[in-house]
């Protein structure tokens, strides 16, 4: 049986050590907490059973995922970071894990054969979209609506006080927003948002090379 404590402990200084090298990209300085997580669970649509993460860090979301139930060939993850990806694979062996941009998502979901039985009900995901400019917020969304059911939902935490998805970036892709909790027992504080579609229509994945406006 793995030690969970131990596994915790390696997480946090493997997270800590990448915001060392990194604090303009790492935009925490330890990772998600526990409750953060449990609170974009609840957030998740009724039966979810298939999910995408975007943005793994060391993993305080993806357990929390599992010990929910999910199955870990029903949970894909993707991480950016080589030595935030290695300690993913060292902690969680058994599920479809990629060292991939989140712009790819929809490619990696299909050439690996997730999509292939159903699309995901949810995707959540810790990345640093307000700090992004908007041209890469629309391809990022565009390409993880292209993955989801038409019900589906984007789960999205921030540190920021609004929405870290653009109110233009919303608009192009006829989503809605909504702010759904806020946790004070996170570092820094946390506030969990819900994007899903105007209508049951997809949201077709965009060529990289288009932008909007």
């Amino acid at each position: 049986m793995r030690d969970s404590t131990a596994d915790d402990r390696l997480a946090r200084w493997a997270f800590f050590l990448q915001w060392l090298k990194n604090p303009m990209g790492v935009a925490a300085v330890s990772p998600s907490s526990p409750q953060l997580a449990r609170q974009m669970i609840a957030a998740l649509p009724s039966g979810t059973t298939r999910i995408i993460e975007l943005g793994g860090g060391t993993g305080a979301i993806t357990e929390q995922l599992l010990l929910h139930g999910i199955p870990p060939q029903q949970l894909m993850v993707l991480e950016l970071n080589e030595a935030m990806h290695q300690t993913l694979r060292q902690r969680f062996p058994d599920i479809r894990l990629h060292l991939a941009n989140a712009t790819d998502v929809h490619r990696l979901a299909t050439e690996s054969g997730f999509l292939h039985e159903a699309q995901a009900d949810a995707i959540v995901s810790g990345l640093g979209l307000l700090s992004m400019p908007k041209p890469l917020q629309r391809d990022i969304v565009s390409e993880a609506f292209a993955c989801l059911r038409p019900d589906g939902r984007f789960v999205q935490f921030t540190y920021g006080p609004a929405s870290p998805v653009a109110r233009e970036v919303l608009d192009d892709l006829k989503l809605t927003s909504r702010r759904v909790s806020f946790t004070w027992w996170n570092v820094p504080p946390a506030t969990v948002y819900v994007y899903e579609r105007q209508r049951s229509t997809a949201v077709q994945a965009q060529p990289m090379g288009r932008r909007a406006g």
